[in-house]
């Protein structure tokens, strides 16, 4: 039979968007003769739903939909994600389901085992895992139904199981001890992006098809959902982990697999080339594909959370730096360049150069540009603030310090909000993730804004944007990029003058934030300790800023927000051996 593997972009809580859509769906796979279609984990309600759920009557209208959903079926199966209710007399009230929906009734379900409590998930708060594992046969195909999670704890896959029940394993038994075989497995996910977890899910798909003999069906989410990002990549493997079919990348995408022929489309030029080549994915990812993923991850997450929002248009400062150079690049390609307003606002330390850099930046994207100085309103501030500080004053070395750095800073901050209040449109912070892990930021200052788009991006990757913007044409001036990095809040300051370089400061933030190494094992890699202590001392005093930064968009395994998950009041030393 052909199959369609369609992978959806929902809006949590839009139940009549979401419904219309994979009904929609749902009838183009029909017409191009298909018998099932696939949709992700949730698709119903969008993933991940936090706390709606609960609420009864985001329930109530859950299930009015899905009812709707059912009724507007025809013609053809679908499996779809959605919520179901607990009927046992203990344990929490949900369930995380996938039906068989068919002639206007659901025929089968089956609900998802194991509730991942890491890193961005928390589904053990809401839902009851399943009790048991069943096959169902459907067209004359036995189908292994999982959700998302319950494909990641096969034999093999890691060093150590997270979970005692293997549903595969299960569903494997289930077929034998009847006399069967497994004829496919499907998998309905909402797993987000972050960079190196493509080679990840291969790895583990082809051991598990593999190891159990068996192909493979997975469908995932798409789009940009708060500070998740879902690349989608839906996919088809036979049972020895070849791909054979390949949705397209951060874009809604549907793909047919034939199961009579095992043959299916391939979406996406990148991803037709690499087969083509014959390239095995557990291969290194290349810079340039790295920078690439990275680049549309953030432009969906920008796009769909302004669009989701309700927001049409951005704003941000641009002080001639290569962060708002990026933002800014990545906000017009995303909402498009007329509707982001870049602002320059050059104070006493401001150079020339940082302001013409700003304006051909502008040019370059053809978004509008304005220019206001805050000299003057730097000045005010530092009148009004005169008497009471004279008390300091009085001690010479606390005369002129960061105290004045910061107000120049929140003065911006405060301009920024007057002007996304005024038009209504979304204030875009410009802050990296090497800054905001060791607090060189101002808060109420530079962190002000909606949406910080590059939060979890490492300088050094910043650089690796740029350059990928630049690509076809100089975009981002020359002059932005090779010039050394600057907040111009003093005379000739510069960020090194403060902070490690950034090759360094990087590499241990990675070591550090990413692989949880302590001082001692970071420092065995090479490191002076001290520099170490003091970057990790920085991150762990500055906790408090994070928490009130705004939210940012993640791309790496493990980036500040609600993934990370430490307390700000801690006096722990993490120095290790």
């Amino acid at each position: 039979m052909k199959i369609a593997l369609v992978q959806i972009n929902p809006i949590i809580g839009d139940f009549s968007y979401n419904s219309g859509k994979i009904i929609s769906w749902a009838n183009k796979a029909r017409e191009k003769g298909c018998d099932l279609a696939v949709f992700s984990e949730l698709a119903l309600c969008g993933y991940p739903p936090q706390d709606l759920l609960e609420r009864q009557s985001f329930l109530a209208d859950h299930d009015k939909a899905l009812q709707d959903l059912i009724n507007g079926i025809s013609g053809i199966g679908i499996i779809c994600g959605h919520l179901e209710k607990h009927t046992g007399d203990n344990g929490n009230p949900l369930h995380n389901s996938a039906s068989v929906i068919e002639d206007g009734r659901i025929v089968f379900t089956a609900q998802k085992r194991l509730l991942p409590t890491y890193d961005v998930f928390d589904e053990a708060r809401y839902f009851e895992p399943g009790s048991h594992s069943q096959t169902y046969q459907y067209k004359g195909l036995n189908l292994g139904i999982t959700v998302c999670e319950d494909i990641w704890n096969d034999k093999g896959s890691f060093p150590q199981k997270l979970y005692a029940t293997d549903p595969i394993s299960d569903l494997v038994s289930d077929l034998q001890a009847k006399g069967g075989k497994l004829d496919l497995l499907v998998n309905i996910s909402a797993s987000p992006f972050h960079v190196g977890k493509e080679n990840i899910k291969q790895e583990i798909f082809t051991k598990v098809c593999r190891n159990n003999n068996v192909p493979l069906i997975y469908v995932n989410q798409v789009g940009g959902q708060d500070s998740l990002l879902f690349d989608g990549l839906s996919m088809a493997m036979d049972n020895r982990g070849n791909i054979i079919a390949r949705a397209e990348k951060f874009k809604e995408d549907m793909i047919i697999l034939d199961t009579d022929t095992w043959q299916g489309e391939v979406h996406g030029q990148q991803i037709q080339e690499v087969l083509d080549a014959g390239a095995t994915y557990g291969e290194p990812v290349s810079v340039l594909q790295e920078t690439a993923a990275v680049y549309d991850a953030l432009v969906m997450g920008v796009r769909d959370y302004a669009r989701k929002c309700g927001f049409s248009k951005g704003v941000l400062g641009l002080s001639g730096g290569i962060d708002s150079a990026v933002t800014c690049a990545i906000a017009c390609e995303a909402l498009g360049e007329e509707n982001i307003l870049g602002v320059a606002m050059p104070s006493p330390y401001t150079s020339d150069q940082s302001i013409e850099d700003a304006k051909e930046l502008a040019e370059n994207l053809c978004c509008p540009f304005e220019i206001i100085a805050i000299s003057s309103v730097f000045a005010a501030f530092k009148e009004s603030l005169g008497n009471v500080f004279a008390a300091f004053e009085n001690n010479a070395s606390r005369k002129i310090d960061i105290t004045e750095q910061n107000l120049q800073a929140r003065i911006r901050g405060n301009l920024l909000m007057a002007l996304s209040n005024k038009e209504g449109s979304l204030l875009l912070s410009t802050g990296n993730k090497s800054e905001m892990a060791v607090g060189y930021c101002t808060l109420y200052g530079d962190m002000s804004g909606g949406l910080a788009i590059i939060s979890d991006v490492p300088k050094l990757m910043v650089y690796q944007l740029a350059q990928y913007i630049n690509r076809n044409k100089e975009i981002i001036p020359k002059n932005i990029i090779e010039r050394p990095p600057s907040a111009e809040l003093a005379p000739n300051q510069l960020d090194q003058d403060d902070l490690p370089s950034y090759d360094i400061l990087d590499a241990i933030l990675k070591a550090y934030l990413e692989q949880n190494l302590s001082v001692g094992e970071i420092a065995a890699l090479g490191f002076d300790r001290q520099v170490v202590q003091d970057v990790v001392r920085r991150i762990r005093i500055n906790e408090y800023k994070r928490k009130q930064a705004p939210l940012g968009l993640k791309v790496s395994s493990k980036a500040f927000g609600y993934g990370r998950r430490y307390p700000t009041a801690q006096n722990y030393r993490d120095e290790g051996a």
